[in-house]
């Protein structure tokens, strides 16, 4: 598995290095998969996700998609499963870390990435980088005295959904 997290993305030359470096191939023979989903649920975060869409679509890539989670559930997966197949590079961007795990899970990419990750490059912006890691900052007795999820670190707040909850043992 091959990850590159970052709390800003790719944001200076050594990091861009170290991009290239993992995909083994320049950025010009590469294909990249943007994944912009946690950044909807923040406010003003379609005018974010556009920023960021454009931000790593002028990098150079051979070619680059966007691939928006909340999409996936009706949509058949022999549309959208090739596409992250085909693509060197998956790059999750930031915002809300509980929301993108929530899609992550409904529409079934987090049952792909085990495999998907074996050969692909994963780069994670911020909640991007941070779904990927073991832990959750939760504060637990809040959680269970109030249903309600607070990230102290992240300053995120939100009511647990169920596989949610499930996947990250809360």
């Amino acid at each position: 598995m091959k990850f590159l997290l970052t709390s800003a993305g790719i944001t200076n030359d050594s990091i861009r290095k170290a991009l290239v470096d993992l995909l083994g191939k320049p950025i010009a023979e590469s294909k990249a998969l943007c994944i912009p989903t946690a950044i909807c649920a923040e406010p003003g975060g379609p005018g974010y996700a556009w920023q960021e869409i454009r931000e790593w679509g002028e990098m150079g890539w051979k070619a680059f998609g966007v691939l928006e989670l909340t999409a996936l559930p009706s949509t058949l997966q022999e549309h959208w499963l090739p596409l992250l197949e085909a693509a060197d590079a998956l790059l999750v961007g930031g915002g809300n870390g509980l929301y993108l795990s929530y899609w992550m899970q409904q529409s079934g990419l987090a049952e792909h990435l085990p495999k998907l990750l074996q050969e692909k490059v994963y780069v994670g912006v911020s909640a991007g980088s941070v779904r990927v890691t073991r832990r959750i900052n939760v504060n637990r007795e809040e959680l269970e005295q109030t249903s309600v999820y607070h990230d102290d670190e992240y300053d995120e707040t939100a009511r647990p959904m169920p596989a949610v909850t499930k996947r990250w043992g809360l």
